[in-house]
């Protein structure tokens, strides 16, 4: 099957950088605590734009916020968060960033009092992918009861910017939720892998 005979996601698009999102991230399974924190905190910095202008803005994310190496986020001091709110390679809101540094923060804690984060974020989808039959670009939810019960406990533990439906977005690129629609030619190979 060639690339462009291939049935996607509707929201994959034609921009190359979405579709290789697509094809090759979202919705595979994340067990590494360093990626399962630069989901997070790319999630929080999506919040209110498209997730396009995040992926564009990656990579410079990576090289600012020290490979979302969270030990060395958690350290960033009022001076550093300052340089990076002059940077127009990441989003700069005051709240995202700093919600970042305190999200560092209580990720540690959290991977402290559990084996690990992975440990702990993966128990809200039973510890294995959940396989979803969506039709639909439209029958997917904004959050669910486990969106909305990882929130709850995130925001217990410190954390910013999890809400329901970040977390609900957290779960999907994660791919702790296969929502790729039925058709989607992902959605058969990643129902593979559990």
């Amino acid at each position: 099957m060639s690339d462009r005979t291939k049935i996607r996601c509707a929201w994959a698009g034609e921009d190359p950088l979405y579709r290789r999102y697509h094809d090759e991230e979202w919705g595979v399974p994340v067990h590494d605590d360093r990626r399962l924190f630069e989901f997070l905190i790319l999630e929080g910095a999506q919040a209110g734009l498209s997730w396009i202008t995040i992926l564009k803005k990656r990579e410079r994310y990576r090289e600012l916020f020290a490979g979302f190496d969270p030990v060395k986020v958690a350290r960033f001091d009022a001076r550093k968060i300052e340089r990076l709110l002059a940077d127009p390679g990441i989003v700069r809101n005051r709240l995202k960033v700093e919600g970042a540094v305190r999200n560092a923060r209580a990720f540690l804690a959290l991977a402290g009092e559990f084996s690990s984060f992975d440990a702990f974020i993966w128990q809200f989808a039973g510890g294995r992918p959940i396989q979803n039959r969506w039709r639909r670009l439209a029958d997917l939810p904004a959050e669910t009861e486990a969106s909305r019960s990882m929130s709850r406990e995130l925001k217990q533990h410190g954390f910013t910017f999890v809400g329901p439906t970040i977390c609900y977005a957290f779960m999907q690129a994660t791919g702790m939720v296969n929502d790729h629609v039925v058709d989607c030619f992902r959605h058969a190979e990643l129902s593979r892998r559990r």
